[in-house]
């Protein structure tokens, strides 16, 4: 009897949850939630920033959402919850975060776990997000920390073939590559499957374009993150093991050879304890480090410090985080419970007395993401078992760490009215508003070309770093790759020289330099020159990222969403509203190029191609690959060393086009948060066929910029 009533109670709860319906509710103009069941503690939205209302509803449309959200179906089962929604034959689908080695994902089964290093194409990444959108003009993102997995039309159910009686493969495969080829049809289902839970919370983001859906969801996210104009210049991270006199060496010869370089980086040797880390300077090699942040500091330098956020136990932070740390140690150091808000307190504080408040400008949050999971003895992070103070597990601990490391510093710098730009190799959903470049141990040119397109799908910006390299022409091309992205980063964290004085890493080690060293320098030179020339023109695309939403480096799928032919194009994105980058990889010299509609100029010949059509190209390493879209007017600065807080660009505005479209340039202080009391201004420039006009619009007072020329293309 008494096994009877428990069956009768499991069978009543189990019907119950399979019939609780969602709810929908409109969240904000153009975003909507579906909820259905209980879902998880512990969501990706408990810890995003405010949305940008304002900007939302600025927005056209707003009405309706872009499908029936009542068609998703939702069950829950023993693994956890099940969404099932419908999409069309002609979508295609974009997204996942920082995806290395795939790119439009309909048709492929993605796991958004985080990890170390690629594992295969199922979705393993430092960055991955639950988030995707549609060239039918929507997003959706699943509110989840769990290891989500999408089933992106790679499952046809049995109901399909109940009445097939045709259609079949009667063909034997003769090797097992065919055997197991993709599907040559996806089925119409995206099946979102979200273990552990009794329920799911669904965000979906409205178009009509596919821009638009990403722009709602970056400003539901609270709008694009501000870098300081600073952070677009040049970064080189110095060897791991430097001093403060060989830092300094390396500092002087950037500014006696006129090398521009704003950024510098301290690798892992500055703590005296590493790995973990004891947050105290090493004073074998930092004896004064006051005296030293002050010498950078002299010469314009930005000082990055390199961590993580694991507490070695000499460390000032380990007994105040000790009863506030997950129950697993990372290399015998604390795992701060970073979803406490006074574990971020505690680490925030620290870091702004004696770091931020001495000259600090930034730091590497290192190792925040998870041990490679396909290596075995690769298990130097947390695991998924671990158990932290709020009750957070180590699964969902792994998604959000390097979301919360960031929220942790962030929080810092900008109750100091500081800005600045942190490297860091993880991060998740919602991260739009925080001005973090990632960056990855992997080196591979196209992967590292691929990742700048897929970042913009989700909120995220990505550094192509340059390290050693095989030859003078794949230093050239990795570096144009950098210049042509949103941070343009040397890591030498293992290099004694530049590796433009010698890329191959012993030589370099040993001081042998190239035989045509100096002249690989006046190349690297010309081209960080370009970098900075652009700045002018990069920092307003980020203030457009802020204020609607509008990512500065996208695919160019967002952009031309009709336009199939761009719709597997990797290797190729917008910079801005009118700059096309198509990098040649791996030291090539030719490669084929798709131009979408309209008229392009080539950047370094003024060549004309028409839209619509792919071209043969072939480019020198002195040439850069760059293209402006006809009838833009593209402001080029005099370049300048390093930026100041009262650097006055010089502008250049270089017409492509008998007719120009105004553009407009975004002019703050670019240091602090003031733009945020509505301290700046948009400049625009317009050009009527015979003279050019400048016009400012704002309440900042101070002349950020002087346009000095305007020169026909």
């Amino acid at each position: 009897m008494k096994s009877y009533l428990l069956l009768i109670v499991a069978f009543c709860l189990s019907l119950s949850l399979s019939l609780t319906a969602q709810t929908i509710e409109k969240v904000a103009p153009g975003v909507w939630k579906v909820t259905y069941g209980t879902p998880e503690k512990f969501k990706p939205s408990d810890f995003k920033e405010d949305p940008a209302l304002d900007a939302l509803a600025k927005m056209s449309g707003n009405e309706k959402p872009p499908f029936d959200l009542s068609t998703i179906k939702f069950k829950t089962t023993s693994r956890g919850c099940v969404a099932e929604l419908t999409m069309e034959d002609s979508e295609k689908l974009y997204g996942f975060g920082l995806q290395n080695n795939t790119f439009q994902q309909r048709g492929l089964r993605k796991e958004i776990r985080v990890n170390s290093w690629s594992t295969g194409n199922v979705g393993f990444s430092h960055a991955p997000v639950p988030f995707y959108v549609s060239t039918k003009g929507y997003g959706v993102l699943v509110n989840t920390s769990r290891y989500a997995t999408f089933y992106c039309g790679t499952m046809h159910k049995a109901s399909e073939s109940i009445n097939l009686k045709e259609g079949g493969n009667s063909n034997v495969a003769s090797s097992t590559l065919d055997l197991y080829k993709p599907l040559e049809k996806s089925s119409d289902n995206m099946i979102i499957e979200v273990p552990s839970e009794k329920g799911m919370e669904i965000f979906v983001f409205e178009g009509p374009t596919t821009k638009e859906a990403i722009q709602r969801y970056n400003l539901y996210s609270g709008g694009g993150c501000m870098v300081p104009a600073w952070g677009l210049g040049v970064k080189y991270r110095g060897k791991g093991d430097y001093n403060d006199a060989k830092a300094v060496k390396l500092a002087k010869y950037f500014r006696e050879n006129k090398i521009p370089c704003d950024m510098y980086g301290l690798e892992p040797g500055w703590h005296s304890v590493a790995y973990s880390c004891s947050f105290v300077w090493k004073p074998s090699l930092f004896p004064n480090p006051d005296q030293f942040i002050d010498r950078m500091d002299s010469m314009g330098y930005k000082l990055n410090l390199w961590e993580h956020a694991y507490v070695f136990p000499t460390s000032p932070l380990f007994d105040p985080l000790k009863d506030k740390s997950g129950n697993f140690a990372v290399w015998k150091g604390l795992v701060p419970d970073f979803v406490d808000p006074k574990a971020r307190e505690i680490f925030g504080d620290y870091h702004e007395k004696t770091f931020i408040n001495k000259g600090i400008t930034a730091f590497k949050l290192d190792e925040c993401d998870a041990a490679d999971y396909k290596d075995a003895a690769a298990q130097w992070s947390f695991p998924e078992l671990s158990q932290f103070p709020s009750g957070i597990d180590g699964e969902q601990m792994h998604q959000l760490f390097g979301v919360l490391y960031q929220k942790t510093l962030l929080n810092v710098f900008n109750r100091n009215n500081k800005r600045t730009l942190l490297d860091v190799r993880s991060s998740q959903a919602f991260a739009a508003p925080y001005p973090a470049s990632l960056y990855s141990d992997m080196y591979d040119h196209h992967e590292f070309v691929r990742m700048i397109s897929n970042a913009g799908f989700s909120g995220l910006l990505w550094s192509p770093e340059i390290r050693e390299t095989k030859s003078d022409a794949d230093l050239i091309r990795r570096t144009q790759s950098g210049v042509l992205s949103a941070q343009l980063l040397f890591n030498s964290w293992y290099l004694s020289n530049p590796p433009w004085l010698q890329y191959d890493y012993e030589k370099n080690n040993r001081d042998e330099f190239l035989p045509n060293a100096k002249e690989l320098e006046s190349q690297i030179r010309n081209l960080l020159e370009l970098r900075m020339s652009l700045i002018p023109y990069l920092y307003s695309a980020f203030a457009t990222y802020h204020f609607k939403g509008i990512p500065p480096f996208r695919a160019l799928v967002v952009d031309y969403p009709q336009d199939s032919a761009v719709y597997k194009i990797d290797d190729q994105y917008m910079m801005g509203e009118n700059l096309m980058a198509a990098p040649f990889l791996d030291g090539a010299s030719k490669r084929s190029i798709y131009f979408p509609s309209g008229v392009w100029y080539d950047f370094n010949t003024n060549q004309k191609y028409e839209g619509g059509k792919a071209y043969n190209i072939e480019m020198s390493l002195d040439q850069i690959p760059l293209f402006v879209k006809e009838g833009t007017i593209l402001p080029m600065a005099k370049p300048v060393q390093y930026v100041t807080p009262t650097t006055v660009f010089e502008i250049t505005c270089h017409l492509y086009g008998k007719t120009c479209k105004p553009t407009l340039l975004f002019e703050d202080n670019s240091y602090t948060l003031d733009y945020q009391k509505n301290q700046f201004n948009w400049i625009s420039l317009e050009w009527n066929g015979e003279n050019g006009k400048v016009t400012k619009t704002g309440k900042y007072k101070v002349n950020g910029y002087k346009v000095t020329a305007w020169i026909k293309h």
